[in-house]
């Protein structure tokens, strides 16, 4: 019996320090959580599983589908939750808030409780100070009676976009006035000059010169509108290089023999592209077009073709390309101007665009034409020596019907002269 009594005894102290335990335990558990003090963080979640304060129920499976940047931050600013893309633009570093606006906000939001909307520009995370900044929209909101939810969308790309969109409508406008002014000013004139036939021939010839300038304008522009979100073509057939040349020079037969500039062709024949016939045309005109209008009299435009690799061009896969160039001996591209001269309605030489009735929409095409069909375009020049504009486009398959019979090989393009006008 006194063995039994004991072992008792045993199991009842044992029992009591086990119950103190817990007690002790469970009141400091209470002590830590009501002081609120969370220590370690998790870099893609804010704070570990087991120091998160609860979200309300659907609230992390909302932010996880969400392409906003999203931060759910505590009574002490603490985050709570982070969205990877929070860490990637630098919004969340270490565990905390690294943007004061954003800290800001967010207080205001927990005090009186009401949704606060702002637009900011962040620097971008790890650029140069110069770089561009990101354009966000910030809307905060409270999240329940002790957090506060932050969403950050990315508006970059977006204000980009309609500033192109703002100057191109406000450039459309500007050159359209011109012919549309000037046009209006000579139907005018000529009803003046009704008594004067020299004079109304000669109103005529400059109404005409207007009408078509106002014409090629409004083609380039529905051209650009066609090409300009540089999507791959659906139906791509092929198109034979020497056709296009052949189309180009013709383009400009006319202003090449008022200047006596001769157009030579060489290269690779038999050369084939896959895209858009039409397209690949208008790049190639406009590219001979600019040579021929951009050359002194007597001079030289030459367009020469040639299949490289595209490992060796563009650092990619390897497959083949067709590069076709067209050199002029004309005025020449500064350097500032180089990196600008695909840009739309830029001009070089605005006073010989004006003489030329260029629109300044005609490289844009090309740039457009070519990321549409895979390819580049790039330009070498040296004031007062010419320059060099260069298309790299995957190459095509010919035709069945078209394709040389084995063991025989293409002949290179013979030179090409447009028809001169005699010298004075």
């Amino acid at each position: 019996m006194d063995v039994n009594v004991a072992a008792a005894a045993a199991c009842a102290i044992a029992g009591l320090g086990v119950g103190l335990t817990a007690s002790i335990a469970f009141r400091w558990s209470e002590r830590e959580q009501a002081r609120g003090k969370y220590g370690g963080t998790n870099r893609n979640q804010g704070l570990s599983p087991a120091q998160e304060p609860p979200l309300p129920p659907g609230v992390d499976t909302v932010l996880s589908v969400l392409r906003s940047c999203a931060i759910v931050l505590g009574e002490g600013d603490e985050v709570v939750k982070a969205s990877s893309a929070a860490y990637a633009m630098g919004l969340v570093r270490g565990g905390a808030v690294a943007v004061d606006q954003l800290l800001s906000l967010a207080r205001a939001t927990r005090r009186d409780g009401e949704i606060r909307q702002l637009e900011l520009e962040l620097p971008r995370p790890g650029a140069a100070r110069a770089a561009e900044p990101l354009a966000v929209s910030v809307r905060v909101a409270p999240l329940g009676s002790r957090l506060v939810l932050v969403l950050v969308e990315d508006q970059t790309d977006r204000r980009r976009v309609e500033a192109v969109r703002r100057d191109f409508v406000a450039n459309v406008s500007h050159e359209l006035k011109t012919p549309v002014g000037a046009l209006s000013l000579l139907s005018e004139a000529v009803a003046d000059a009704s008594d004067d036939p020299e004079a109304v021939q000669r109103f005529a010839g400059r109404m005409q010169i207007e009408a078509t300038r106002l014409a090629s304008l409004v083609q380039e522009i529905i051209d650009l509108s066609r090409v300009q979100d540089d999507r791959l073509m659906v139906d791509p057939e092929p198109v034979a290089v020497d056709e296009l040349i052949a189309e180009a020079i013709d383009r400009c037969r006319q202003q090449a023999a008022a200047k006596q500039i001769l157009i030579a062709a060489g290269g690779i024949a038999g050369l084939y592209l896959h895209g858009n016939r039409g397209q690949l045309a208008a790049a190639l005109g406009n590219l001979v077009e600019n040579a021929v209008n951009y050359s002194p009299p007597r001079t030289r435009v030459a367009i020469a073709t040639r299949r490289i690799s595209s490992a060796a061009a563009l650092g990619e896969a390897d497959g083949e390309l067709i590069e076709i160039s067209v050199t002029d001996q004309g005025i020449g591209i500064s350097e500032k101007d180089r990196e600008r001269v695909f840009e739309r309605f830029y001009r070089v030489d605005p006073a010989r665009s004006r003489q030329t009735g260029g629109t300044g929409l005609g490289l844009s095409i090309v740039k457009h034409v070519a990321a549409s069909h895979g390819g580049t375009v790039s330009v070498w020049s040296v004031e007062g020596q010419g320059s060099t504009f260069t298309l790299r486009l995957p190459a095509g398959q010919a035709p069945v019907e078209h394709r040389p019979r084995t063991g025989t090989s293409a002949e290179p393009l013979s030179e090409t002269t447009p028809q001169l006008a005699p010298e004075a």
